[in-house]
């Protein structure tokens, strides 16, 4: 429900606070005095078009904020908690800025937001219906939910959406898998043979690395053995060899320690030298007997190197890069054979078609018969609205394939006079017609409750009468249910609001050179001289008032 508006700097207003009630409330005033305003205000807020000339005349901007509440829109505050915008949980404040410079500027609970987010959340607040745009029941989305509201299949109907959409991706994944089968196929066969042929080298960076270190070893067999048997001659072989010369040094030097101690470090120095000579003499034999001069080992190791170059080459790779594409191929087909067979694929879409097939028959059966009720409701209404001959009716046209909606096509059709053919809502009616069929079905919708404001933009136009005084009572009717408010010149319908408002225009001044608009709350004498200048002119009678006093008294608040 709307709970208050604040205008600020709006074409020309300058600034107007307005709290809202529940129940019916009536605008009235002279032609021009800024009627529409109001509901331009709201209509920028909830997303509508915003242009430089609505900033009054003279000033840096227009502001517009409004209030609703939210205690009875689960949906709206489930949206506005998904988006982080749930400052407080059971209101929701929407204000727009518009900018001298052209720039407009939008807030939900205070938070900078797009304008789609703005429209997206106005969808569950409010409905404004009259001869100009944003009315959501021309659309055939609206017109589809409203159906099912009214058929108390709200829910089923989202169930079928949603089992629509969960066959339609197993549609398209069993499309993709025809499209790309054979292709996918030719993958498959080329990894396996990929994968059989890396492995088949049992090869790893380690082994490459001791691979390489063996063939360099294997390469210089011959040079190694001859510079092992020189080594070993100059050490301890040899007719010259180090050890025996250091030997004999050492000899030597012992026998003259006694003459002079201070030889005996260095006798010392010399037996630690040949113990590490011995040493190392004995371990150059045993390399020099570990090495094998082997033609036949080093081809082998050749040819292994070989075999692992050119699988490198063939891949256009190091040869240490080739653990890496063996494991990338590898997980590529462990993807490919863990891909859903076209079986399962088939028999899972038409189990989806089936789930959704079953939901949509039962959701389309309450369809038809929610749509008989509400054509002959709609058509009964309209004959005391000036449409007389008229008749309405809800076409449902069956979609071979089904949508995501259902198995029909859902749309209102319209004939506002005997004679003409029924076509689509917003093709076959006038504005003013258009505004009464709007009522109509809103008024017998009311249970479902679907947007919990209504706005009503000169419903009235065009009839009189036993015609004014219906709409009036069915606008009064809907007020029981829902927030509703309506502007008027006809003084039948004025007289059926719980609240009355009325608009003026005052002229500008010397100081105040531009035009205002004011909206006032008439207590019950105010609202008896308005009623009296919608009835009588610019001449207000005796006669005129004792009318108007009548009238609100006949058509008080709950009278039928």
């Amino acid at each position: 429900m709307l709970l208050s508006l604040s205008i600020r700097d709006f074409i020309i207003v300058d600034r107007i606070e307005l709290v809202f009630k529940p129940g019916f409330t009536v605008l009235t005033g002279e032609t021009g005095a800024g009627k529409s305003i109001l509901i331009d205000a709201l209509v920028l807020t909830l997303g509508g078009r915003a242009e430089t000339g609505q900033i009054r005349h003279g000033c840096k901007r227009a502001e517009i904020t409004a209030e609703f509440d939210l205690h009875a829109l689960s949906a709206a505050q489930a949206w506005l908690h998904a988006n982080a915008l749930d400052a407080t949980p059971d209101s929701c404040i929407l204000r727009r800025v518009i900018e001298a410079n052209g720039r407009s500027r939008n807030f939900i609970n205070g938070t900078p937001v797009t304008l789609q987010q703005l429209r997206t959340i106005s969808e569950w607040l409010i409905d404004i219906h009259g001869q100009h745009a944003h009315q959501s029941l021309l659309q055939n989305q609206k017109q589809c939910e409203l159906l099912d509201a009214w058929a108390g299949k709200t829910e089923l109907a989202r169930q079928v959406a949603a089992a629509h959409r969960h066959w339609q991706a197993l549609h398209r994944q069993r499309l993709a898998w025809e499209k790309h089968r054979s292709q996918s196929l030719q993958e498959h066969e080329h990894l396996t043979w990929q994968v059989q042929e890396l492995s088949s080298l049992n090869f790893s960076a380690e082994d490459w690395q001791a691979l390489q270190a063996d063939h360099n070893r294997l390469a210089h067999t011959a040079s190694l053995l001859e510079t092992a048997q020189y080594s070993l001659e100059a050490l301890s072989e040899g007719e010259t060899a180090a050890l025996s010369q250091i030997s004999s040094v050492t000899s030597r030097l012992q026998a003259l320690i006694d003459i002079d101690h201070t030889l005996e470090p260095i006798c010392a120095q010399l037996e630690s030298a040949q113990v590490q000579l011995q040493e190392a003499a004995y371990e150059l034999k045993h390399y020099q007997q570990r090495l094998d001069l082997d033609p036949q080992n080093l081809q082998a190791v050749e040819t292994r190197m070989a075999a692992i170059h050119g699988t490198a080459r063939k891949y256009r790779i190091s040869p240490e890069a080739i653990p890496e594409l063996l494991a990338t191929a590898q997980q590529r087909l462990q993807i490919l054979e863990g891909v859903v067979d076209g079986a399962t694929l088939i028999n899972a879409e038409q189990a989806a078609w089936n789930e959704y097939a079953q939901l949509a028959g039962t959701l389309s059966k309450a369809r038809h018969a929610a749509a008989s009720h509400l054509s002959r409701s709609v058509t009964e209404i309209m004959q005391t609205l000036a449409m007389a001959g008229g008749r309405f009716e809800v076409a449902l046209t069956a979609l071979p394939e089904g949508g995501q909606h259902g198995l029909e096509q859902i749309e209102f059709q319209v004939s506002a006079h005997p004679g003409l053919p029924l076509r689509p809502l917003n093709k076959a009616a006038s504005g003013g017609e258009l505004s009464r069929i709007s009522l109509a079905i809103q008024v017998i919708t009311s249970q479902s409750g679907i947007t919990p404001t209504l706005i009503f933009d000169e419903v009235d136009a065009g009839i009189g009468g036993q015609a004014a005084e219906k709409v009036g009572k069915l606008l009064r009717q809907l007020g029981q249910s829902r927030q509703v408010m309506c502007i008027t010149h006809l003084a039948p319908v004025a007289a059926m609001g719980d609240q009355h408002w009325q608009v003026s225009k005052a002229t500008g001044t010397q100081t105040a050179p531009s035009p205002t608009t004011h909206i006032l709350n008439l207590d019950p004498p105010a609202r008896i001289e308005e009623i009296a200048r919608m009835l009588g002119g610019e001449t207000i009678t005796s006669v005129t008032r004792t009318h108007a006093a009548e009238m609100l008294q006949n058509n008080r608040p709950g009278e039928q």
